[in-house]
Order: structure tokens, then sequence, then C-alpha cells
């Protein structure tokens, strides 16, 4: 290849960056508008129609469903892989009720009685469906396993 179309083909593609840094700023800026926006933008779009609490009860209601048939529907073989997937999901919930219950006290801030409550109970409730999911995982694997005579 010539010293030209080298240099032809370098500006190209020096156009091309620059095109695609465009398109990745245009697409940062949309999708910092949709977060910002969040809900309050369905209430809006809706021309107040729609209650912002009524569309996130729907979501939770539909999610509510969709995690009831799809637990249900799995196959005996694949239950302690989701026993596992559970507990992942339960340990995400602890760092989120610890966050709960123990920021306002590091930050000496009292903040709402009612969050910190909320968040001990989470962490309850997620405690002991951690320690229950390794029981019964415990369990299944022992199914699995040769008998000792």
């Amino acid at each position: 290849m010539a010293t030209e179309d080298i240099q032809v083909l370098h500006d190209r593609a020096q156009a091309a960056a620059a095109a695609a840094r465009q398109a990745a700023d245009a697409a940062q800026a949309y999708a910092d508008q949709i977060a910002t926006a969040g809900a309050g933008a369905v209430h809006a779009a809706t021309g107040g129609a729609i209650d912002p609490f009524v569309f996130r009860l729907a979501i939770f209601a539909l999610a509510v469903f969709v995690g009831y048939y799809v637990v249900w529907s799995v196959t005996p073989a694949l239950h302690t892989p989701l026993m596992s997937v559970t507990n992942a999901i339960s340990s995400v919930i602890v760092v989120g009720a610890l966050l709960a219950v123990g920021v306002a006290l590091v930050t000496n801030d009292s903040g709402p009685v009612w969050a910190r409550v909320l968040g001990f109970v989470a962490l309850t409730f997620a405690s002991v469906n951690i320690f229950g999911g390794f029981l019964v995982t415990q369990r299944m694997l022992g199914m699995y396993q040769k008998k000792k005579k």
C-alpha cells in the first residue's frame, strides 16, 4: 500500500471513531435522561393518569407471578442449582439490609427508625433463608451419594 492510501484509511478511521464517540455521548445523554426521569416519566407520559406507586406495584405483582411460574416449572434435577442462586440473591439482600441498619449508626445520623427496623427484619429473614437454603441443598446433595454400609 502506498503512503497516501494509508493516510486515507487513517483519516477514515479517525472520522469513524469521532462519529462513534458522538453516538456514544448521545446514547449516554439519553440514558441519563431516562435514569433521572424514572417513574416520573411514566407519570408525565400518561398525562398523570398512572400514579408512580401503582406503576411500581404492577411491576412487583408481575414479578411475583413470573417468579412463581418460573420456580414451579423447574425440573427436580435443577432444584439444587436453583437453591444456590437463591442463596446468592439472599446474600445481596443481607448486604442491603446491613446498610439499612448500620449506615445511620456509623454516621451518627438518627435517620428514620422504621427504615432500621425494616432493615433488621430483612436481615433476619434473609439470614434464615440462606441458612435454610444451605440445609436443603446439603440434604438434596446427600440423596445422590452412595449409602455407606
